[in-house]
């Protein structure tokens, strides 16, 4: 869960929605590394006794015969992180499945995990295809594309809900059928989850029942390479989740090719479901959002934009990435951390996710597309 106790409403001020435009301040501290060593680390959150524990997506595996250009092992996992930065990381899940096609670092497997203060913690597994692929790997494959109760003592998972199936069932956005499980929010006896690779955001309950809280509509964007006008769509590819102050979900959406900078949206979604609202707009390639005490919400952005203007995979992105934030819906768009052109302290090199800490600093995961060299930053915010 990546919503703190906050003490004021989203709720009227989400009636002005503007397209803001982004504003440099100096709105945080001196970064440092806390963590090292993770594989292709992503989502982030803090356990009510005040651990982080970050989803590493592994770096695919071995058995890359069954499915042919496909690459799969075991080697996903979710570790423990001290936020001070004295005790190393300590994996507590471990054996996860990872997948990949092309590059280890894009490999796919635990994206997320979310803490609630009742119930199992959980994790989501991503899967980047349909249900075909997953039986096509085999039986050590299953957990992908469902959401994992954890038992951190134990090292074992038991699965929950599984969304890659109800995007099988149902294709909400009418499209090609995809899934690809990506944010999490535990609220008590039930998950809400953004499936990237679905255009959904989608209810998964304890009793293991799936249902839809909302689809986001992709949008026109210039095409690359192409003459001023020329326009192509861009899918909406809600990457992130978390519950508001008002009780509303927030998501993030990365937006797919050709990643055009400015047109990342947060969008925000009444618990009962129904047609998403803009709250906010401006953003290049949102990976995930979190709010803190103060109800306000915070935007991580993996990249800014393509690399070149027809710059071929994987990945066709510039870095660095950027810590950006909002008071609330229509507010201005804030810059609290770009280290692109400095010499000194931690570059975001493709982020992949961040929590607001008990101790009032952003945690990111860093360095997200690795094999090994992956980071957790801690970045104090001012007020």
């Amino acid at each position: 869960m990546k919503t703190r106790k906050a003490g004021m409403t989203w709720a009227t001020a989400c009636a002005g929605i503007v397209a803001a435009m982004a504003q440099s301040a100096a709105l945080a501290g001196t970064a440092e590394v806390v963590a090292t060593g993770l594989v292709n680390p992503k989502g982030i959150d803090q356990s009510p006794s005040g651990a982080l524990y970050v989803a590493e997506a592994g770096n695919g595996g071995s058995d890359c015969t069954t499915v042919p250009g496909v690459c799969f092992g075991l080697t996903g996992a979710v570790s423990r992180v001290d936020p001070t930065g004295v005790q190393p990381a300590q994996r507590v899940v471990t054996g996860l499945p990872s997948v990949y096609s092309g590059s280890p670092r894009l490999a796919v497997g635990a994206n997320d995990v979310s803490f609630s203060r009742y119930g199992a913690p959980t994790v989501v597994m991503g899967l980047g295809g349909d249900l075909a692929l997953r039986g096509k790997l085999g039986p050590s494959a299953s957990k992908l594309g469902k959401v994992l109760r954890m038992d951190l003592d134990e090292n074992t998972t038991k699965p929950a809900a599984d969304i890659s199936a109800f995007e099988q069932a149902n294709n909400p956005d009418h499209g090609t059928v995809d899934s690809n499980p990506y944010g999490i929010e535990a609220q008590p006896g039930e998950w809400a989850v953004a499936d990237a690779g679905a255009n959904a955001l989608v209810r998964a309950r304890a009793n293991g029942k799936t249902s839809l809280l909302a689809v986001f509509p992709p949008q026109m964007v210039q095409a690359p390479g192409a003459p001023a006008g020329t326009l192509m769509p861009s899918q909406a590819v809600p990457t992130s989740v978390t519950k508001g102050p008002d009780g509303y979900y927030y998501v993030g959406t990365l937006t797919g090719f050709p990643f055009a900078t400015g047109k990342a949206n947060v969008w925000r979604v009444a618990p009962w479901g129904g047609p998403p609202e803009l709250c906010a707009s401006g953003f290049t390639t949102i990976v995930d959002v979190a709010f803190d005490p103060d109800g306000r919400l915070y935007v991580l952005e993996i990249s800014s934009g393509l690399r070149t203007p027809v710059g071929p995979p994987p990945p066709p992105l510039k870095t660095p990435g950027k810590l950006k934030r909002v008071d609330r819906c229509g507010a201005p768009i804030e810059t609290v951390y770009d280290n692109a052109d400095s010499s000194a302290g931690v570059v975001l090199e493709y982020p992949g996710g961040v929590v607001i800490g008990l101790d009032g600093a952003a945690y990111v995961t860093n360095k997200t597309l690795s094999s090994g060299a992956g980071q957790v930053v801690r970045i104090p915010l001012d007020d």
